[in-house]
This record gives structure tokens, sequence and C-alpha cells, in this order.
């Protein structure tokens, strides 16, 4: 009987882990789908991301669902527990990674027709490969339970937050050359934004990931730090 419901509790972790796997695949392959019809003006394509948002948020809701029913009836301890608990952390940081593609894809109707010119083209393509990047990295930290993978997502990542900074630099420079109209710039320095926010989230997952294989967690090193102050003081 206990060997019946070990099965059975590893083959829903198992399910929650494929389910999670799934969600990253999906958000890595819209990555560079969504961009390039932000550069083509392709309107088609940006509905359809946009629309599929919704499958996206239909399987978040599912393994959320699963997670809660796994907790309430295997009650899993220690090292299970802590892969229930941070398959919905991951869960939440890739689908907010999803949402960020859909604003893109909705930003994309906002500057239509307008052309982006090659310059800032270029920087966002870059930006957008350092994103699907990140997310292909955490998904294959999490599949591999590699926490060095994991911790290392968060120094690769200084890559994308110097893309945002050089390429909203070259947003505004450009508008200053009346290259582009300041509702255009402005959109353009959003899409940034939502590119260098989903690897924030890559680096999250990487937290979670951590979290998962050892147990190490951001908010317990803060709490430790506050705790050693307290004793100074």
């Amino acid at each position: 009987m206990q060997e019946q419901l070990r099965s059975t509790f590893d083959e829903e972790l198992e399910t929650i882990k494929t389910g999670i796997l799934e969600m990253s695949k999906i958000v890595e392959e819209t990555i560079p789908i969504g961009t390039q019809a932000l550069l083509e003006g392709d309107l088609t394509v940006a509905q359809k991301i946009i629309e599929n948002d919704d499958k996206l948020d239909a399987l978040s809701i599912s393994l959320e669902e699963m997670c809660y029913h796994v907790l309430t009836l295997q009650q899993p301890l220690a090292g299970d527990l802590r892969s229930v608990m941070g398959a919905l952390w991951l869960n939440s940081e890739i689908e907010r990674s999803g949402d960020l593609m859909c604003n893109i894809a909705k930003a994309t109707r906002r500057i239509f027709p307008e052309k982006i010119p090659n310059a800032v083209a270029s920087l966002l393509t870059q930006m957008s490969a350092e994103a699907q990047r990140l997310i292909g990295l955490s998904a294959e930290a999490y599949l591999k339970g590699d926490a060095g993978l994991a911790v290392a997502l968060d120094d690769i990542d200084d890559r994308l937050d110097d893309l945002n900074i050089e390429t909203v630099e070259a947003i505004f420079e450009t508008h200053n050359q009346e290259q582009l109209t300041l509702h255009v710039a402005v959109q353009l320095a959003l899409i940034c934004r939502y590119y260098e926010r989903i690897g924030d989230h890559a680096v999250n997952i990487g937290e979670r990931i951590r979290y998962i294989v050892d147990g190490w967690s951001p908010e317990r090193t803060g709490a430790a730090r506050l705790t050693q102050r307290g004793e100074k003081e």
C-alpha cells in the first residue's frame, strides 16, 4: 500500500514537472516569434500571441490546482515538499513571462504601421535573443536539478540589463533625430522593459530551483542578515 502511494505521488510530481517544462517551452518559443512580428509589423501573428496567452493561463491554473491537490492529499515533507512549493513559484514566474510577451504583441499593434529603424531593431533582436536564452537555461536548470546553472542565471542576466540601457538610449536618440515619433519611442522603451523583466523572471526561477535542490532561498538569506544586525545592536 505504501509503495503504491509513493508510486502515485512520484507520478504526480513528474506530471507537474512536465507541465512546468511545457509552459517554459511555450514562452521560449514565443519570444522570437513575437519579436519578428514586432519588427515586421505582423498584426496577424501578434493577435495569435495574444490569444495563445489564454492557453498558457489555462495550463498555469491546471498546474496550480494539481500542486494544491498534491499538498492536500499527499502532505509531502522535506525535498518532496520543496519540489511542489518550488513548482508553484516557477509556475507563477513563467506565466508572468508569457504575459510580458502578450504585452509586446499588444505594443506591436500600437506601433503599427510605423517602421522601426534598423539600429534599434538590431538591439531589440539582441534583447529578444538574451531573454529567450535565459528562459531556456532556466528550464534546463530545472530539468537537470542543476543548482550551479541556476545560480549563474543572475550573472548571465547582466548582459540583458546592459542591453536594456543601451537600447532605450538608442530609441530616444533616434527620436531626437526625428526618426521616431514620441508615441512609438515610448512603446519601444516599454518593450525593452518587458524583455528585461523576462530576464528577471528567469533569475527568479533560478533562485527557486536552488530552493528545490538544496533548500536555499533569498528570503532566508535576508532574514539571517536581519537577525545578525539585531544581534549587533
